[in-house]
């Protein structure tokens, strides 16, 4: 593995580690509302969102991860510090919930999406299988890796632009089929940060004579 992927690993299980403790806790706390009551079912809306969002966040961390070895600028280096951090946690907290539920991290068998009612077709090259709305595609992430300075900054901000638009359309469907008032909650908060960073991202992208 390259000394990129190590760090997304390393990221991701210090998350789950720190998430999973946090989240018995709350369980044990005798709270009125907690991930584990009431357990959503595995084809539950509640279930798909933390499954498939895990999956969404993971790209947006390695993303980060990427571009933080490609340029020296400091405000995208901020910026996918502060992403990566942020995913990889909410990450660490969804598999979290799953496992309090005693549910499958994965899910062969069901489409992306198909708890919102409209499976992801975003067919990938190559037969990668079906993509979210926002995900890169192989082919993008390998362009993200050859580039460096400038031109770097741009593809991760275009990338990563589209990327906060998907994960703010399935966190919204969350927002209105999620039963768990604490996962609504977390959705709601992905909502909100994620159109603040699409706004950050246009100006920086501004700044670089560049479009979304």
């Amino acid at each position: 593995m390259t000394r990129t992927h190590w760090a997304a690993v390393t990221a991701v299980v210090l998350a789950l580690l720190f998430a999973g403790a946090a989240t018995v806790a709350s369980a044990g706390g005798g709270g009125s509302e907690s991930p584990a009551a009431p357990t959503p079912a595995a084809d539950s809306a509640d279930a798909g969102f933390a499954r498939d969002m895990a999956v969404h966040h993971q790209q947006a961390v390695e993303m980060s991860f990427i571009v933080r070895d490609r340029t020296r600028d400091e405000e995208v280096r901020r910026l996918a510090y502060d992403i990566a951090n942020t995913q990889a946690n909410q990450r660490g907290m969804m598999l979290g919930w799953l496992d309090l539920w005693g549910l499958p991290k994965v899910a062969p068998d069901r489409e992306p999406m198909a708890w919102m009612g409209t499976p992801s077709h975003h067919a990938a090259p190559a037969g990668g299988g079906a993509l979210m709305p926002g995900m890169a595609t192989a082919a993008q992430l390998d362009a993200l890796r050859a580039a460096s300075g400038t031109q770097a900054e741009i593809t991760y901000l275009r990338l990563m632009t589209e990327h906060h638009k998907g994960g703010v359309h399935m966190a919204r469907g969350c927002v209105e089929r999620c039963e768990v008032g604490v996962e609504r909650r977390l959705a709601q908060g992905m909502v909100d940060a994620q159109e603040s960073e699409i706004l950050l991202m246009a100006d920086l992208l501004k700044k670089r004579g560049a479009k979304p």
